[in-house]
């Protein structure tokens, strides 16, 4: 099966993706994206034109002006690669995802199922640790579920750079996990559900057993507090994904990481397999 590679190769000014964004093409199927509208439609049919030796595998700058139907302002140059083992393009992507940080959820309940299911949307490996299997309910894909007690062999295994969320229904056990969480001083995020009241008590019991103050800085509590005062379930888990993607995601790196952020990796060989278009 022939497939293209078509990548955002440069950009100048403000344009839809960043430079190295792609999307595998095929002449029934795509996958990924280079920022939709009017540019992403251009390039898949030129791709698909290429494909079917109509037209040339030549660079193409785009202008992304009312000429183009777009005022995004800025330039693009578009590049067609040619796939030429796409098993290996694969793993090549499923290494991606691998390397993306992972984010460690304690609890299943209410918060806890809204927050997955945002979190899920988000280029992170998603942990989710609850004892009470019921709790779970649907697991959307790509989370991992560990119905396990072992919270602390859950947080030993964690990366530098790693986050970690807690909302478990035990104050005293949200403590100790939050503790062995801001101890380690190298994971990126840890959150705690939590109003400001449960912060000062938490801060003081850390103090209390030694963790030092510049540990207990690290602690965001309350999650996702962008001054709304709202505390239903779907909410909390929106501003909480919000903050998870300013302060866990990895900025977007092309020289390692070359892949969109919404799930490309996952859905790579599926769309490829099943003629997925858009």
């Amino acid at each position: 099966m022939a497939v293209l590679r078509v990548v955002v190769a440069e950009t100048r000014g403000s344009t839809p993706r960043e430079t190295g964004a792609f999307m595998l093409v095929t002449e029934t199927a795509q996958t990924g994206t280079i920022g939709g509208g009017d540019l992403e439609c251009q390039c898949l049919e030129h791709a698909r034109l290429i494909l079917r030796g109509e037209a040339m595998r030549e660079d193409r700058r785009f202008i992304l002006g009312p000429e183009s139907g777009q005022c995004c302002g800025g330039v693009a140059l578009i590049r067609y690669e040619p796939v030429f083992d796409l098993d290996e393009e694969l793993r090549r992507l499923e290494q991606r995802r691998l390397d993306w940080p992972t984010l460690s959820v304690f609890g299943a309940g209410h918060v806890g199922r809204a927050l997955v299911r945002a979190a899920a949307l988000l280029p992170l490996s998603l942990r989710w640790i609850d004892p009470r299997p019921e709790e779970f309910g649907p697991v959307p894909e790509g989370v991992t579920i560990q119905v396990s007690t072992a919270w602390e062999s859950e947080i030993a295994s964690l990366r530098p750079g790693d986050g970690v969320l807690v909302m478990t229904p035990s104050h005293a056990l949200d403590a100790l996990i939050t503790a062995a969480a801001l101890e380690r001083g190298d994971l990126a995020y840890v959150g705690l559900i939590g109003s400001q009241t449960k912060r000062r008590r938490f801060e003081s019991g850390f103090r209390e057993i030694g963790l030092a103050q510049s540990r207990i800085d690290a602690l965001v509590c309350p999650i996702g507090d962008h001054g709304l005062r709202d505390k239903r379930p779907e909410i909390i888990a929106a501003l909480v994904a919000a903050e998870l993607a300013t302060r866990l995601v990895p900025r977007v790196d092309h020289g390692r990481q070359t892949s969109n952020s919404n799930g490309l990796q996952r859905d790579a060989a599926r769309a490829m397999d099943q003629g997925e278009t858009r």
